[in-house]
């Protein structure tokens, strides 16, 4: 059996080697197809994976993607692909559509859904564009898979998907994220006091990951011991150190960029913050969770799947810098979080390994 995995972009296809490696492990072919202008990961090379440039873009508005529709429907037209496994909105719809014009003797479609677009107290727009495009190509797929109880629990509703499956997340390796007490080192290497308050927040710094709010909460502390650490880059990264130097609080915003090492510096911070305005499932926070961070996270579809109040932390509205500020206090002390090691073992990556496999077994 030959399999297709399509992403908009190559960094998404980092979230699926345990997967990819289980297909071949099983006897499937793989190829992978998606926009390359980033590397894509090279372990899929050295397994024998066989990677398409498609010029997609990230906007449903770009002129790249009509480019991108006849190279995709090109390579479907000819591969041979029995299905397509799609993730993310834009290439997922162009898959469909590609799909539904070759329904008689094309592949069959797995769409996996990283959190839809639309949501319960979501932009009106949101809803106006995307649910009609994704209740439309839900017709046009085999398998729709959610990752949080809130989509599953809409698809199940509204989507005339031939099946509608939940799988909680993309799995978690969590041996990676048990690391050796590197609490004292990081904080030397970073700059930071080792009786600071350490706050942590990891991934892209644009508007929708919304850490802007939560440095206009840490000026409302006015107390210098409370340190917040962002490891990522992003295009909000100027603005981030513009909004930390206006109100005050530069030396206590610490801005590392990529970090290839942060399992190491979940140990080196008190608390995880994950403050957005929209997730599907987060895997940052899982990976806190493996490394016992007490949680303080937007409360947003996605995030209420993965923190128990208040053992495993809390949850504030998104865009209110008071309520951060408030539940900063509260957390303040928490120490390890036990609660959270143990739940988070429900997102293991073996157990969506393993439903995964139940998955592709039901369609041979």
């Amino acid at each position: 059996m030959k399999i297709l995995y399509v992403t908009t972009v190559s960094v998404t296809m980092n979230f699926f080697p345990a997967h990819i490696r289980m297909l071949l492990d099983a006897g499937y072919t793989v190829e992978l197809a998606c926009n390359c202008e980033q590397p894509v990961n090279p372990v899929y090379a050295e397994w024998g994976c066989r990677v398409h440039h498609i010029p997609f873009s990230r906007s449903p508005f770009s002129r790249d993607n009509l480019a991108a529709y006849r190279a995709l429907r090109g390579l479907l037209v000819d591969g041979g692909y029995d299905i397509v496994h799609t993730h993310t909105p834009n290439a997922s719809a162009m898959v469909r559509l590609a799909c539904r014009n070759l329904r008689k003797t094309g592949p069959r479609v797995f769409y996996t859904a990283h959190g839809f677009h639309f949501f319960k107290g979501g932009p009106r727009k949101n809803w106006l564009l995307y649910y009609p495009v994704e209740k439309l190509c839900a017709r046009w797929t085999d398998v729709l898979i959610t990752i949080n109880t809130e989509d599953y629990a809409l698809a199940r509703r509204k989507m005339k998907a031939g099946q509608v499956v939940y799988i909680p997340g993309v799995g978690l390796d969590l041996e990676k994220y048990s690391c050796p007490d590197t609490r004292a080192a990081k904080r030397q290497e970073f700059g930071i006091p080792a009786d600071a308050y350490v706050l942590l927040t990891v991934g892209e710094l644009n508007a929708n990951k919304n850490q802007a709010t939560v440095i206009r909460a840490l000026a409302r502390l006015h107390d210098p011991s409370v340190h917040y650490v962002l490891a990522g880059r992003g295009e909000n990264e100027d603005a981030l150190r513009r909004l930390a130097d206006e109100l005050g609080v530069a030396e206590q915003v610490h801005l590392l960029g990529y970090r290839p090492d942060v399992p190491e510096i979940y140990p080196a911070a008190d608390v995880y913050l994950c403050p957005s305005f929209r997730e599907g499932l987060n895997v940052s926070i899982m990976e806190a969770m493996s490394s016992g961070l007490p949680l303080l996270c937007s409360d947003i579809r996605g995030n209420r799947d993965l923190v128990s109040v208040p053992e495993g932390g809390l949850l504030v509205p998104p865009g209110d810098p008071a309520a951060w500020q408030k539940a900063i206090c509260d957390l303040r002390g928490r120490g390890i979080c036990i609660s959270n090691q143990n739940r988070v073992r429900e997102f293991g990556q073996q157990i969506v390994i393993d439903r995964l496999k139940e998955i592709y077994r039901v369609i041979e």
